[in-house]
């Protein structure tokens, strides 16, 4: 059952979610059963663990209620675990919002290890924690998710100056590439990412103490709706197949539009 069909969710406070700060267990947005629409297992049955709180902005947030106005229930670690085991996966994906942000993250992916799991974790790639996770699904935020005031959802620009200094942590991202199995998947608007991109995976290159193949570089189409994913997914596809890169769809997207808990 989903986590917003049974738990009232409370807001929650933007400090102590990125300061990591939190009661026992972690603050759930949605929990749900659904098909991964990303990526390289795009189409896999999964259970989605959706934490709250993001130490980023992005404008075009496709969980808004995890980041602008984050909302959740705190729940416990077995409370989390046994809303998955009535679930018939094998997989599970833990994302958010920034799902590395919590300590507790730690302890729910040690349990799923130990239940036998195969776990998914998706990351903005500017925290590396130590735990056991199968696939580190990174998305690297490009310049054009920087909230502007022009693109700022609430309107202020507050966010502009940090989300922008924040976006990159190279050794994070390098931490990650060397540990985990990974992808590397920008959400791409138009051509103007793809300079970015290029320096971005040189300087990647540069650090990281192990090999990221153009295999691990996957190009999503920018859009949370049917109808902005038509204006820019036969680009992003085309861009891929220019720069030799993998495209991946969102196919809950093109399944279920923006439903919540898809």
């Amino acid at each position: 059952m989903p986590v917003s069909d049974s738990v009232d969710r409370e807001s929650g406070s933007d400090s102590d979610a990125e300061d990591g700060d939190s009661p026992a267990g972690l603050p759930i947005n949605e929990l749900f059963y659904s098909l991964q629409g990303e990526g390289t297992l795009a189409g896999v049955p999964s259970v989605f663990v959706r934490t709250s709180g993001c130490n980023l902005r992005c404008w075009f947030c496709d969980s808004y209620h995890t980041s602008w106005e984050p909302t959740h229930a705190w729940l416990g670690l077995e409370e989390i675990l046994a809303e998955i085991e009535s679930h018939d996966a094998d997989h599970v994906v833990l994302t958010g919002g920034e799902p590395l942000l919590h300590e507790e993250s730690v302890g729910l992916l040690e349990a799923l290890d130990e239940r036998g799991y195969h776990t998914t974790v998706e990351t903005n790639g500017t925290i590396y924690r130590d735990a056991p996770i199968d696939l580190a699904s990174v998305s690297p935020k490009l310049e054009s998710s920087t909230p502007t005031a022009e693109r700022d959802p609430k309107g202020d620009g507050e966010w502009e100056a940090r989300h922008e200094r924040d976006r990159i942590d190279m050794d994070s991202l390098a931490r990650l590439v060397e540990t985990y199995e990974f992808q590397l998947k920008f959400v791409v608007t138009d051509d103007e990412d793809m300079p970015e991109i290029l320096d971005l995976l040189a300087d990647l290159r540069d650090v990281a103490d192990g090999p990221v193949s153009d295999d691990d570089v996957l190009l999503m189409p920018e859009g949370a709706t049917r109808e902005r994913l038509e204006e820019t997914r036969n680009r992003v596809a085309e861009l891929a197949m220019e720069y030799g890169f993998r495209y991946t769809p969102r196919l809950h997207v093109d399944l279920w539009n923006d439903a919540p808990e898809t």
